[in-house]
């Protein structure tokens, strides 16, 4: 069986692992940059639901779910960097996604609140 035929019959989960791999490598990147980014006044918004929130939560964040975060863009300064979290990262993706295409420029996406823990 040639590379292509591999690829051919395989590429879904291929595509899967690498998304998987690369949500792993962005957020063990923000992790690191986490000194920088509070130095520099980052705002830390958790998109989880209030009821989620309150169960858990890392000191200092923000709770704006996100069905609320359009709406709730006033409470999120545009100059300075916002950094989001949810319970595994999908939220805040979507989360990123729409400040980016509202004109925020630093957005950054952790995945996970715990991570904020660290």
């Amino acid at each position: 069986m040639s590379f292509k035929d591999i690829f051919e019959k395989y590429w879904p989960f291929m595509a899967l692992g690498f998304w998987f791999a690369y949500k792993w490598w962005n957020s063990k990147r923000i992790v690191t940059l986490l000194p920088d980014l509070k130095r520099n006044g980052a705002q830390f918004i958790d998109v989880r639901s209030a009821a989620e929130f309150a169960n858990g939560n890392a000191p200092g964040t923000i709770n704006i779910p996100l069905p609320e975060l359009g709406s709730r863009l006033g409470e999120i300064s545009n100059s300075s960097p916002v950094v989001l979290c949810c319970a595994s990262g999908t939220r805040s993706g979507m989360a990123k996604l729409l400040l980016r295409k509202k004109g925020y420029l630093k957005v950054y996406n952790i995945g996970t609140w715990s991570k904020l823990l660290t």
